[in-house]
């Protein structure tokens, strides 16, 4: 299955907190406590989140933490890379990876493309879009090429 760690899952609960409140400084203390989180892993992610450059922190009696930028100019994708590195969904399918099977493998092309669409749909999602529930709006049009691996769901959904 694919999926984000929980620490990515955190990292973006946390900078939704902050973005929430985009004026403020908000100390780490404050950040677990609003996001019902333990203070290490809070403490762990803004210190990964400032090296990123998605947060700004201020040291002192009134320092905290806060969004380095607005939040409608952060996208998903910058977080999930600032915790997990690169996306990609094989390490082939990483620009710079080699496989030993590299000469004698058709996939690769097509791991690089789902990590290319993966990519393309974090990069169209801003953490200001996360604050907003999702409409209960017609559902999304399959893309092109869906394929949905359980038969059963599969001959429901094309009406057989």
């Amino acid at each position: 299955m694919l999926k984000v760690s929980r620490l990515t899952d955190y990292a973006t609960l946390v900078m939704t907190c902050m973005a929430e409140r985009p004026r403020e400084v908000l100390r780490a203390v404050q950040l677990a406590d609003i996001a019902h989180l333990e203070l290490p892993t809070v403490s762990k992610l803004l210190k990964v989140l400032s090296q990123a450059g998605l947060v700004e922190s201020f040291r002192g009696v009134n320092g905290g933490y806060r969004l380095a930028r607005p939040a409608q100019q952060i996208s998903l994708a910058e977080i999930v890379v600032a915790m997990e590195g690169p996306i990609g969904v094989t390490d082939c399918s990483l620009a710079d990876r080699r496989c030993d099977l590299e000469s004698s493998c058709g996939v690769r092309g097509s791991w690089r493309q789902v990590s290319d669409v993966l990519a393309g749909a974090l990069r169209s999602i801003r953490l200001s879009d996360m604050l907003r529930p999702p409409t209960a709006a017609a559902p999304l049009p399959p893309s092109r090429g869906e394929f949905d691996v359980n038969p059963e769901r599969q001959a429901l959904a094309s009406g057989r």
